[in-house]
């Protein structure tokens, strides 16, 4: 995974409670077997007029110019509720979102993101209303950046810190997934092995 140290980036208000995975991407627009392609179908019963169709609904945020470059998104609480699916992430990334800023998210979605390079921001619902009314003033030039490394999203002349697990942090600033975690590993795994070998060398023996 691209490994995740500073994002500076268009920041969309899309300030909805519970927005789960359904409404992420429809089940409908789960046809294809790779995460390609996905992007398109993001927040699909939102972004366009008809279910299955293309037109583009004027009114939804991610089609207004102002918004259409957007790689960070302000949301409401429990963001990514409902079920499991990781596609949801996946169209998230595929789409061009590096961050979702949420006062709080679904336990499962959230550690798809982490294990997908995206990060999963916790901020209060007042901080968040704040910075997209800032955002909302010209959101071209009002980006957001967010600091991993100093746990800091900085907006409108401030800096807000947030917290973040350790592991997570860890595996987003350098870029690890949950095999290639496992692989910085690989000496202490290779230890073990060697020492149960030499207390039972008969489970070894072909």
């Amino acid at each position: 995974m691209d490994k995740f140290i500073q994002h500076l980036g268009v920041a969309a208000p899309l300030i909805r409670s519970n927005v789960d995975t359904d409404a992420i991407i429809p089940s409908r627009e789960m046809k294809r077997v790779s995460k390609q392609g996905l992007g398109e179908g993001l927040f699909a019963g939102w972004r366009y007029l008809q279910a299955g169709g293309r037109d583009a609904a004027p009114e939804f945020v991610l089609n207004q110019d102002a918004y259409r470059d957007a790689s960070i998104i302000l949301s409401g609480p429990n963001f990514g509720c409902g079920s499991s699916r990781e596609h949801a992430v996946w169209a998230l990334a595929e789409y061009g979102i590096r961050v979702v800023v949420a006062p709080s998210f679904g336990t499962i979605f959230a550690n798809n993101c982490i294990r997908n390079g995206l990060l999963p921001l916790v901020l209060g619902a007042n901080i968040i209303a704040e910075i997209a009314a800032w955002v909302a003033q010209d959101p071209c030039q009002n980006k957001v950046l967010v600091d991993l490394p100093e746990q800091q999203l900085q907006a409108s002349g401030e800096a807000f810190n947030f917290e973040i697990e350790p592991w997570a942090k860890r595996m987003l600033v350098e870029g690890l997934d949950a095999i290639s975690l496992t692989q910085t590993r690989w000496q202490t795994i290779d230890r073990f092995h060697r020492h149960r070998q030499s207390l039972r060398p008969w489970l070894y023996q072909h």
